[in-house]
């Protein structure tokens, strides 16, 4: 059997790490970020993240928040750029991604912003807003464990905004989150063949 490539969502991809940095345009301003292969679009920052981070209000400052799948970390590094009092998680299982991460928040000075893995995240820790690009492609009932748990966390006020491609099933997502989890679900935007829902808590 020949050997698989890797996937953003390996836990430690074999592949070379090629490792680099690049200039990103995130809240607002130019941003130096370390990124490298065997993570989610190490490329710079991916259509999809894009139009959400185009799409969403600011974070509520001095509170928890968090970045669902963070990879190299352009949704958790605008909302620690956008709330400076706010404690951000951002978590995601691939180690590549959240050693990039914490090197880019450790030079940016962004000691508000902690890159972990899920079990990391204290258990009472809940999220005044949600932000994330969830991964798609690791298949329907991963992907659903995954909000199933992560989603409930919101505390009273919070909203979760996520984005996901149309043809991918955004629509029957919203629709799976609201008969699942009880949670309602509106489509907020759509741009660029992407659809940003708002869950509210």
């Amino acid at each position: 059997m020949s050997e698989q490539p890797d996937h953003y969502f390996t836990a430690r991809p074999a592949s070379e790490a090629e490792r680099r940095r690049q200039v990103v345009h995130l809240a607002g301003r130019d941003v130096e970020v370390d990124v490298a292969a065997g993570v989610f679009s190490p490329g710079g920052v991916d259509k999809g993240t894009r139009v959400l981070l185009d799409e969403v209000p600011d974070p509520p400052d001095g509170t928890h928040l968090l970045d669902l799948g963070c990879g190299w970390g352009p949704i958790a590094l605008t909302m620690a750029l956008r709330a400076p009092r706010a404690t951000v998680w951002a978590v995601d299982v691939n180690e590549r991604a959240l050693d990039l991460l914490r090197a880019t928040a450790d030079r940016l000075g962004l000691d508000h912003l902690h890159a972990v893995t899920a079990d990391q995240v204290p258990d009472d820790v809940r999220f005044a807003a949600v932000w994330s690009n969830p991964p798609i492609r690791v298949g329907k009932a991963a992907l659903h464990d995954l909000l199933r748990a992560w989603l409930p966390r919101l505390d009273d006020a919070g909203d979760a905004w996520l984005v996901v491609a149309k043809n991918l099933g955004s629509d029957s997502l919203a629709r799976w989150i609201e008969s699942e989890l009880g949670l309602p679900t509106g489509r907020e935007a759509s741009s660029k063949g992407f659809r940003v829902l708002r869950v509210r808590r």
